[in-house]
């Protein structure tokens, strides 16, 4: 059944890259027009069990430095697209690559940054106990809205009480967030 599901999963996220080519394609022209070079954001990850994986995303900062050499806030460097495509979600068009090789599932708890799921302890070991995913219950309940703390206790609810039910209730809230915005909810689907 697992194998089944794998199967599927990734063939979803074929089909989906096919029928998405025109979109990434404008995206990626304004990305270039609008940015300049590096269309494309890679970062490592913390996968299945913790392991590490290369997320690709739209880039949707620049990569601005303060006179000491050091970033500047993410507010400071996102650009007028980067908020655009991060508001609408479509920089993560990209990050179906990573359903194709099998880094992400479809549905799952986001992937984070190696370091970030370190530092929360066994939290981070029971989140990496299943596939990070293209969105998730957290994504779909707030998202930047909400603090870590909330987002992990999300992912763990996601984990401990997800089915295919509730992956298809996110994939619909998905939608409706990338359309209307983020909004906070108050209960589990």
């Amino acid at each position: 059944m697992k194998l089944i599901v794998d199967f599927t999963r990734r063939l979803l996220a074929v089909v989906a890259l096919i029928a998405l080519i025109p979109v990434n394609l404008v995206i990626a022209l304004l990305l270039r027009l609008l940015q300049g070079k590096g269309v494309l954001f890679r970062q490592s990850r913390a996968g299945l069990g913790g392991a590490p994986f290369t997320l690709v995303k739209f880039r949707t900062m620049r990569d601005l430095r303060g006179a000491d050499g050091q970033l500047l806030d993410d507010a400071d460097r996102v650009t007028g697209i980067g908020t655009f495509l991060r508001k609408s979600r479509l920089d993560e068009l990209p990050s179906l690559w990573n359903v194709v090789t099998g880094d992400i599932a479809i549905v799952g708890p986001r992937p984070l940054l190696p370091e970030t799921i370190a530092g929360l302890g066994e939290r981070g070991v029971r989140r990496g106990s299943v596939h990070p995913g293209l969105t998730g219950w957290a994504q779909v309940s707030g998202n930047t809205l909400l603090s870590l703390d909330e987002k992990i206790d999300l992912d763990l609810w996601y984990i401990e009480n997800g089915n295919w039910q509730t992956d298809l209730a996110i994939i619909v809230s998905t939608i409706s967030v990338m359309v209307s915005g983020e909004k906070r909810k108050r209960r589990p689907v």
